[in-house]
């Protein structure tokens, strides 16, 4: 008898079962939450406040020369996508270890489902980037509104590319190695302070130091994105194709770390 490849499953099936599991992940995500999804948008919005309160009032925010709230905004807002998108993959194959072994659901959907509901997410947050935008324009801060403000659209297929390339590495290493959750953890806390979040890289003194962060790629998606989005400029086309390279790179190392160990998940989970 032949065996049955569930990664083989017809695409309009893959698709309802990546369908199914995004709304399981949103589901789990705000289960007994009062105010449910509204917390997508409420979220950064008070990370905002927080972190514009900390940088700016207490050390100083530097010579940025957007509005700050915006630029604090958007900055989180893009290293968010990625690391609720690596966060959630990391542990996703371990966790449905049972939908694994008890059905014919194709376990590359899994690492998926995480990165689109991260996907979701941004999108609500950008409800609450908008609203801040207008807020701060109408006191007459340093927001431009433009049509070229679509453009910023086109940083986000080189970002989920990247987020889920990452993923898929993620998920594979925690099925052998449960310590890299913690690892990742630490990680990310570097990562995040080695991005201009906060601060601008002009900020920089140290010539390494810059360099290392101005080839960061989450220091490429974060500058595309304010710059065209917040600051209404032209777009950095090799800047945007780098950050493509940087995303289509990680989306081959991680589906070929994941599809050559994914038929050893069994014995580990």
């Amino acid at each position: 008898m032949k065996k049955y490849n569930a990664d083989k499953m017809p695409l309009a099936q893959y698709w309802y079962v990546l369908e199914l599991n995004v709304k399981k992940s949103i589901k789990q995500q705000y289960r007994n939450s009062t105010l449910g999804v509204i917390w997508t948008v409420l979220n950064p919005l008070l990370n905002m406040l927080v972190m514009a309160f900390v940088f700016s009032t207490i050390f100083g925010r530097g010579n940025i020369n957007m509005d700050y709230a915006c630029y604090l905004l958007a900055g989180n807002m893009i290293f968010g996508f990625m690391r609720g998108a690596t966060t959630m993959s990391l542990t996703c194959v371990v966790e449905n270890r049972d939908l694994m072994t008890k059905t014919r659901v194709p376990i590359s959907t899994f690492t998926m489902a995480k990165t689109v509901t991260a996907l979701t997410n941004f999108g609500f947050s950008m409800i609450a980037l908008i609203l801040v935008m207008v807020v701060q324009y109408c006191r007459g801060q340093a927001v431009v509104f433009g049509v070229s403000m679509l453009l910023a659209v086109l940083v986000v297929p080189a970002l989920f590319m990247f987020s889920l390339g990452l993923g898929f590495f993620l998920s594979t290493i925690y099925v052998r190695f449960r310590d890299v959750k913690h690892l990742y953890s630490v990680f990310l806390t570097l990562w995040m302070y080695a991005t201009p979040i906060f601060y601008s890289l002009d900020f920089i003194k140290d010539d390494i130091v810059k360099k290392v962060i101005g080839i960061n790629p989450m220091t490429i998606y974060v500058d595309i994105f304010r710059n065209v989005f917040i600051a209404g400029g032209a777009m950095d086309w090799m800047q945007l194709l780098i950050g493509f390279a940087w995303g289509i790179g990680m989306l081959l190392i991680g589906l070929l770390v994941f599809h050559k160990s994914k038929n050893s998940f069994v014995l580990h989970i």
